[in-house]
């Protein structure tokens, strides 16, 4: 059984003993010691909550949900829902904050409790620690009965969060609906399953090929929206001879395309296409994290604007987004982030902008990619002992490639002229994770294994 509290929320498998495993006493106590901080801070009591279709969902809403209510905090439930709609609908309740429940592209074991605050962006990572000492010191009161909240339901938000899609100026329906694109979607039997295809329909797609589009939680296969996890898109496009293919993870905040040929687009591609479009628009910045690819800034640069990057979460993109005025900005995950819309991840907004992209460019998704700045990742780890200094070691490595032009923001990335490579600690086990990229599958794969060599020479 697993518990790992972070910056991107507390999330762990259900079952087993408190504290080490998501159980009823962590979802309440976490629960009840983040309303009471925002409540302090804010005077506000009024809190949105929704989840994706998990099979533990239910369970961990019901508990959430009567928590809120048992420090006097007043609920707006969105039921099944996904995290960008969630993000929205904080700021439209006026509320103090929200929490979605969702493992993201975790396995149906998992839950989580992903913590907004009132502008339905993440909390920081230091109002993260502040709920984490509030909840395990158990330091405060519940409500007595005359003060308890209240619950109410509120449906009505798919279609908000569509039409504020549809209202985005670079959304171009008309284009959309002239295209008379055949799409395949895979959900994961989650949320998505609810809202992509509702989306769609909404920008004028006429053929949907749905798989895994019932919200029963029933995951059909691993939910993180990887190649080797998504050959059921892969068939039903080839099959279907659809145009392309769309998959999400189970909160929608993670969006990945299958070209017409049955092969993926790369998530890493995802926010590289949508800033492609955006940018012959809106001139200006981009950003994303570390470990995400070099084409994005290759596109930004070709459009006349700059490329920031920021350490590895969506809490730090924000921030930086934010700071440089970027136009767009996200994850290498399939990750897009649209401040025209919302500061969060957004899989719709993602989909309706590459589309309107497509639709305009008159190609398949294949000719596009091909056109795009070709690179290749190689993603790999190195298991160490809980005893190593990971911290000394990367510094190690860091005067070792003093000379080359590098970043230590977050664990340690040294660019290279034509590669990268990315040196992170975990967070929750003894492992530095390696991410290397380069103009070909082959030079990331070696560069990559050069540096795993040197520092298992360092070790010994």
């Amino acid at each position: 059984m697993t518990l790992i509290k972070s910056i991107s929320g507390i999330r762990g498998t259900i079952g087993g003993r408190a504290s080490e495993a998501l159980t009823p006493i962590d979802i309440v106590k976490f629960t009840a010691a983040y309303g009471k901080i925002l409540i302090e801070k804010t005077g506000n009591t009024k809190f949105v909550v929704g989840r994706d279709a998990r099979e533990s969902g239910e369970m961990v809403n019901n508990l959430v949900v009567g928590t809120l209510q048992s420090i006097g905090a007043d609920v707006v439930d969105l039921g099944l829902s996904t995290t960008p709609t969630v993000e929205i609908a904080v700021p439209l309740e006026k509320a103090a904050g929200g929490i979605i429940l969702t493992a993201s592209h975790n396995p149906g074991q998992w839950n989580a409790l992903k913590l907004l605050n009132s502008k339905g962006e993440f909390i920081s990572d230091a109002e993260g620690q502040e709920v984490l000492a509030l909840g395990d010191s158990l330091d405060f009161d519940f409500a007595e009965v005359q003060d308890l909240g209240t619950i109410s339901s509120d449906s009505s938000y798919l279609q908000k969060h569509i039409d504020a899609v549809l209202a985005l100026k670079h959304v171009d329906v008309d284009a959309i609906r002239k295209a008379n694109f055949k799409i395949a979607v895979d959900a994961v039997n989650s949320t998505g399953g609810i809202f992509i295809p509702a989306l769609l329909t909404a920008l004028g797609v006429e053929t949907v090929y749905k798989i895994h589009c019932e919200p029963n939680g029933k995951f059909p296969h691993n939910p993180e929206p990887l190649k080797e996890h998504l050959t059921d898109l892969s068939e039903a496009v080839l099959a279907n001879g659809a145009d392309l293919g769309i998959a999400v993870d189970p909160d929608v905040d993670r969006l990945v395309f299958m070209m017409e040929n049955g092969e993926l687009f790369g998530e890493e591609y995802t926010l590289v296409a949508v800033a492609d479009y955006l940018l012959q628009y809106d001139k200006g910045n981009t950003v994303s994290n570390l470990s995400s690819t070099r084409a994005l800034r290759d596109v930004t640069q070709k459009h006349g604007g700059n490329y920031y990057a920021a350490a590895v979460g969506e809490v730090n993109v924000v921030t930086k987004m934010k700071e440089v005025k970027a136009v767009i900005g996200g994850e290498g995950n399939g990750g897009v982030i649209y401040p025209d819309s919302h500061y969060g991840r957004d899989a719709l907004v993602g989909v309706a902008l590459f589309l309107s992209h497509l639709a305009k460019l008159g190609t398949s998704v294949s000719e596009y990619r091909a056109a795009l700045p070709q690179y290749y990742m190689s993603k790999n780890k190195i298991t160490l002992t809980p005893e190593l200094d990971i911290d000394g070691l990367l510094q190690k490595m860091q005067v070792k490639y003093a000379h080359e032009n590098h970043s230590t923001i977050d664990g340690l990335k040294i660019d290279f002229e034509n590669e990268w490579v990315h040196l992170r600690k975990s967070n929750t086990e003894p492992i530095i994770r390696i991410y290397s990229e380069g103009p070909t599958a082959e030079a990331a794969d070696a560069i990559a294994q050069k540096i795993i060599q040197e520092i298992e020479e360092i070790i010994k």
